[in-house]
């Protein structure tokens, strides 16, 4: 018999907002939910442990939804923690399902069957990532070229790791024509802004933008806030105002405007 995770009294894989928004300008959030299905027994932790950075990205959802209104920009988030499954890991990543997160240990993703595995891919990572396509299909297909955006936060420090200084870092694996750019501009402000910073891409580390954005050829960004900047709803507001100006800006661009497949 197949596994099956979520319940009636679940919610959906995945949240979608603004579907209609006039931008070109896809957002997604991977990491916006710290929710458990029913059936897994909260994986064996506390709330506290659940709701922490090692649950998901702290801010990250509020500072996608506010964005989503503020540049009227359609908002894919991923419903459910990355304890479960993390949405932005391919397949062979080792924490795509972590036993151990940030030195806590995960009861309920030790020993699993595949069984198991395969019904978290089925029912929560698979529907996240559709939605995704499905979208940037339809906005390819109204002769529109996205710019896929990923919004996530990071911890100011890791245990046993060097205090994070960066008030906001911007990633990219192969594609730097909008991460380039929006450095630029936010360093103008005075903030410290990490390049690369503080994750790097890799083949085990990064889902999303690699198949949707650069597999497509379309501009991108990967935004990481770190997550003390974004604890009250006043803070959402200013980081997404300040980042809405800048995306805006960005969308003016020629390099925003058209397909561009860089091979390394």
């Amino acid at each position: 018999m197949t596994a099956t995770l979520l319940g009636p009294g679940d919610p959906p894989p995945f949240e979608t907002l603004n579907r209609g928004g006039a931008s070109r300008v896809l957002l997604v959030c991977d990491h916006a939910s710290c929710r458990v299905p029913a059936a897994l027994d909260d994986l064996g932790l506390s709330e506290t442990e659940r709701t922490e950075h090692i649950g998901w990205d702290i801010g990250a959802g509020a500072v996608a939804r506010r964005l989503s209104a503020l540049i009227d920009a359609q908002a894919i988030l991923a419903g459910y923690s990355r304890l479960v499954i993390d949405c932005n890991r391919p397949v062979g990543a080792p924490d795509r399902i972590p036993p151990v997160s940030d030195t806590v240990p995960v009861p309920g993703n030790m020993d699993l069957d595949q069984a198991a595995e395969d019904a978290r891919i089925a029912e929560i990572f698979e529907p996240y990532h559709d939605a995704i396509a499905a979208a940037l299909d339809r906005m390819a297909a109204a002769g529109r070229v996205p710019l896929l955006v990923a919004v996530h936060s990071f911890t100011p420090q890791l245990v046993g790791g060097d205090p994070r200084p960066w008030e906001i870092g911007i990633c990219w694996d192969k594609d730097q024509r909008m991460s380039t750019p929006l450095i630029e501009r936010l360093r103008a402000e005075g903030l410290v802004v990490g390049a690369n910073e503080p994750y790097d891409f890799g083949v085990l580390t990064d889902h999303t933008l690699p198949v949707h954005a650069e597999k497509r050829g379309l501009p991108s960004l990967l935004i990481e806030i770190r997550n003390n900047e974004i604890r009250t709803s006043e803070a959402v507001e200013a980081w997404a105002e300040r980042l809405a100006g800048h995306i805006r800006a960005l969308l003016t661009l020629p390099e925003s405007q058209r397909l561009e497949y860089v091979l390394v």
